[in-house]
């Protein structure tokens, strides 16, 4: 740890624990039982698996353009970000070792699916000014999400409340010419729901060639026929272009953190990205004991990247179907609770590469040349699965859960003919996960809980191609053991909240992503590693007098993760730290409100060393930043709300690395470029007008 850790933990961790209340409704919880059939209520995990859950308190912590931040406030959670669309989500350390972006955990928006066919999920594509929640279940336990080793994300839009017209806009103006607006219009009354938002943003960014400029739009409605029966409709478009600056060395890192890779300098690099997901849903209630809901989707992806060693042309076309039952009945004289469903999701993946000849464009940058491949593949997932919950007492419960899931790609190379041709297929073998869930209540004040629960990660597209570009017949699925024990404890007259959660997870034919080239990775199964550590999180709720609440928290991950079998050519890496994983993890802070209007939020930050190579030869260094916002909302008339809040990030202008590349090789006898340099001191402010009535 740095030298200023003692230090910082007196004057921020201490007071937490000596002033430390019970956690804001809409703060992170924990352990909230589901009502099956009036989930509206709670949260969307199913039955009584633990997740946690963060809304607009936290949110506000953050600016208006930061969706990464307040899932880095969660325990056990720790994103990566190279830029604002280079973003790699790990949970209890898995996915920390992929290259690029965020897999092995699944993503949905809105009760739908949007991670694509070999499990990569793009966080960025969403604006958290839409968002009323962000529930996490972290590990394989939530069967009805995908048995995913990293577990899922749940996210979920804002909803106007029953019986209200309410426009809003909220204009954010930063550094690096940041300009952000966003304009929401919500509806709900007499059974018919619409929200509707579109967003602008664009900025240059701290890095050179890093500008962004995106639009979005979001449209979530619904309609409630009769009681029994529900339809709704959602359809969202993003189109975006984000310059690319790439990792850079240890050296650009420490001389100029503002410089871009030079060949993606020169290049000019970047993603032209357009998105699209439409979906349909239909609730029955059949009767007070069961009821269902349907939603078929389709997703459209365009991403064109020019980048210095070839030029990335791909789109994905994707649709699938979701149902889920929920029901409950009398057994043994107690009101057992169950769930059935399942989930298929089909996709046809287009891409090809192409020479860039930016050497020759006089300096303009990315220019395509000719064709250097052309595939297509086709991908499949289905999932089935239940849950069953029974009271075996009013303080006692105890749940069982099973996901099955059946995996398929079907890759064609367009490109070659002949003997060269490299098309296959390759079909996984079935894979069962169980779950068991125990939920015992001491008392109101300590609940616990127990889960023992199997999941699976599937290879990515890189992962499943040999060097060659041929089908991998041998690449096997990762499968792994979560072992968890936890609890939620109320002290003080329930004043603080304390979550405390001891996990492992046993990883086997464990996936390593091998570098082979600029930009190439080929996937092999290297071994086992073992996943362990401890999540805390601390909220105390401090009512000074009428007018002003104060709320400190603390929130710690400690992450013991280990190659516990690795084996990589000559090299033999068993017992190493896993590669990507920071051992100590703090995200603690004040949030005070007054009932005039006044918030004012500090957030701080610590990450430990990660480790940068899986021989530990290199890491980098541990960082703190510091983070604050303050702001005024008060109505104004009778109709109208007015709110302005300033922010400002990295307050004491901290040199970090926000993302890093593991294992990286320096080609051509150049460094190895392991660092994505994170924002400089930065500020914001936000004028928000909203009219209700």
């Amino acid at each position: 740890m740095t030298k200023d850790f003692p230090l910082l933990f007196l004057l921020v961790i201490l007071p937490c624990f000596l002033i430390s209340q019970e956690l804001q409704r809409d703060s992170i919880t924990q352990l909230e039982e589901v009502i099956l059939l009036d989930s509206s209520r709670t949260k969307a995990a199913l039955g009584i698996i633990p997740s946690t859950q963060i809304g607009p308190k936290v949110f506000q912590n953050y600016g208006p353009a930061d969706i990464v931040s307040p899932l880095n406030q969660i325990p056990g959670v720790y994103i990566l970000s190279g830029a604002i669309a280079t973003n790699r989500v790990t949970i209890r350390g898995v996915g920390a070792r992929t290259p690029y972006g965020s897999d092995k955990v699944r993503l949905y928006f809105d009760g739908i699916p949007v991670t694509d066919g070999t499990g990569f999920s793009s966080l960025e594509n969403f604006d958290p000014e839409n968002l009323n929640t962000i529930e996490v279940i972290k590990g394989p336990k939530g069967t009805g999400y995908g048995s995913n080793l990293g577990g899922a994300i749940l996210l979920k839009p804002k909803k106007a409340q029953e019986g209200s017209l309410n426009l809003s806009n909220n204009l954010t103006l930063g550094s690096y010419d940041l300009f952000k607006n966003n304009l929401s219009v919500g509806h709900n009354d007499k059974g018919f729901s619409m929200g509707l938002q579109y967003g602008h943003m664009q900025t240059d960014g701290y890095r050179e060639n890093s500008a962004y400029n995106g639009n979005g739009i979001l449209l979530n409605s619904a309609y409630q026929i009769d009681p029994k029966n529900r339809i709704s409709l959602l359809l969202k478009q993003i189109d975006y272009k984000v310059y690319i600056a790439s990792s850079v060395s240890k050296t650009s890192f420490e001389e100029d953190p503002k410089r871009a890779a030079s060949t993606w300098a020169a290049a000019q690099g970047y993603k032209a990205v357009k998105s699209t997901l439409a979906g349909i849903s239909y609730g029955h209630t059949f009767n007070d004991r069961l009821g269902n809901t349907t939603s078929i989707f389709y997703s459209y992806l365009d991403n064109y990247e020019p980048r210095p060693f070839d030029i990335l042309d791909e789109f994905t076309n994707g649709f699938g179907l979701r149902t889920l039952f929920l029901g409950n009945f009398t057994l043994l004289g107690k009101k057992a609770e169950y769930s059935l469903g399942a989930e298929l999701y089909k996709d046809e993946y287009d891409w090809g590469t192409f020479e860039n000849l930016y050497r020759e464009n006089n300096g303009n940058g990315s220019l395509q040349g000719e064709s250097l491949s052309e595939n297509k593949e086709f991908r499949g997932q289905l999932n089935t699965f239940g849950t069953f919950t029974f009271p075996f007492t009013e303080s006692f419960k105890a749940q069982v859960g099973l996901n099955i899931n059946k995996t398929r790609y079907d890759f064609h190379d367009l490109y070659h003919s002949g003997t060269e041709n490299k098309s296959a297929s390759r079909a996984f073998d079935a894979i069962l996960s169980p779950s068991l869930t125990l939920n015992y209540a001491l008392s109101r004040e300590i609940r616990l809980f127990a889960n023992i629960s199997h999941g699976f990660s599937n290879p990515s597209l890189e992962e499943t191609l040999t060097p060659d570009g041929v089908i991998n017949p041998d690449i096997a699925q990762e499968t792994g053991m979560n072992y968890e024990l936890g609890g939620r404890l109320f002290l003080l007259d329930d004043k603080l909240g304390i979550d405390a959660t001891l996990y492992r997870m046993d990883i086997k034919n464990l996936l390593v992503a091998q570098r082979v080239g600029n930009d190439q990775y080929v996937g092999k199964n290297a071994g086992s590693s073992k996943h362990q550590g401890l999540e805390l999180g601390i909220n105390y709720d401090y009512q000074v007098n009428k007018d002003l609440q104060i709320t400190p928290f603390f929130n710690y991950t400690f992450s013991d993760d280990n190659f516990v079998d690795f084996v990589d050519g000559d090299n033999d890496y068993s017992g190493n730290p896993l590669t990507g994983v920071p051992r100590n993890l703090i995200d603690s802070g004040l949030q005070l409100w007054h009932t005039s209007g006044f918030y004012w939020n500090t957030t701080w930050q610590y990450v430990g060393e990660i480790p940068l190579t899986d021989a530990n030869t290199l890491n980098s260094d541990a960082y703190n930043l510091w983070n604050t916002r303050a702001g005024y909302k008060k109505r104004i008339f009778t109709k109208f709300i007015l709110g302005v809040g300033l922010g400002i990030n990295n307050i004491a202008d901290t040199d970090y690395a926000s993302s890093v590349l593991i294992n990286a090789v320096g080609f051509g006898g150049r460094e190895p470029r392991y660092y994505y340099p994170g924002n400089g001191r930065n500020w914001y402010s936000s004028l928000q007008l909203s009219y209700k009535l």
